[in-house]
């Protein structure tokens, strides 16, 4: 086996862990302080200076009505699941390059998996 297969086997085995300990109550926390400045997870659906995040997990990225996203986001064509999200709040300009999200990413994985469970339960 090879090092990389031995990851993403490792990856795939903690990530559904992380997602079931995630508490969505600390995750709304995270939403407040690196989010909502710029999305919304309001009902109705509302884009701010970013798409509305109502509903995201499970949507597919760069299709909200009535939001402007950049060409590499309506490129990307990747569905919005828990580990994709994780990937790319992780470091949005490597998994999205040419994003004009400003965002630099949220290193600490806890923090990732609580703000995933927030967005989940916004659907």
């Amino acid at each position: 086996m090879t090092k990389s297969f031995l990851l993403v086997a490792l990856a795939a085995a903690i990530l559904p862990a992380q997602a079931q300990a995630a508490d969505a109550a600390a995750g709304k926390a995270v939403f407040g302080s690196f989010c909502a400045a710029c999305h919304s997870v309001d009902k109705p659906a509302q884009n701010k200076m970013g798409p509305s995040l109502l509903g995201v997990v499970g949507r597919k990225a760069g299709t909200i009505a009535g939001f402007n996203y950049s060409k590499p986001m309506k490129s990307y064509g990747q569905k919005w699941t828990p580990a994709a999200l994780d990937l790319y709040l992780t470091d949005p300009k490597k998994v999205v390059p040419g994003t004009l999200m400003t965002f630099r990413g949220l290193s600490n994985p806890e923090a990732r998996a609580n703000l995933i469970a927030y967005l989940a339960s916004a659907n």
